[in-house]
């Protein structure tokens, strides 16, 4: 299997602050994105990804979210497989110092 691009949540931050468009998809449950998400993130549940695949360019890079990062790389693995640029936000929200929404 080939190993998964990552960012970290300060490295991520400094993108953010530097104005680059990012494409980010926090993939945690309702009751968890209430608590915050990183803004301009797109909220596609984890269960929700193989039914929104037309969501996603090929061409675009997605950094993905969840808590922890657990479920994200799980995602980042399956849409890699899948031909798309992938990205995990190592550490997840739990090490998200930034403002969230």
């Amino acid at each position: 299997m080939e190993a998964i691009q990552t960012i970290t949540p300060e490295e991520l931050q400094k993108k953010l602050a530097a104005g680059e468009k990012l494409e980010l998809v926090d993939v945690r449950e309702d009751e968890e994105v209430v608590m915050g998400m990183i803004p301009g993130a797109k909220h596609i549940r984890l269960g929700d990804i193989p039914a929104n695949l037309d969501y996603f360019d090929k061409d675009k890079e997605y950094i993905f979210i969840c808590r922890s990062s657990a479920r994200s790389g799980n995602v980042c693995y399956y849409l890699q497989d899948q031909g798309y640029k992938v990205r995990n936000m190592i550490g997840g929200m739990m090490n998200w110092t930034g403002e969230t929404k």
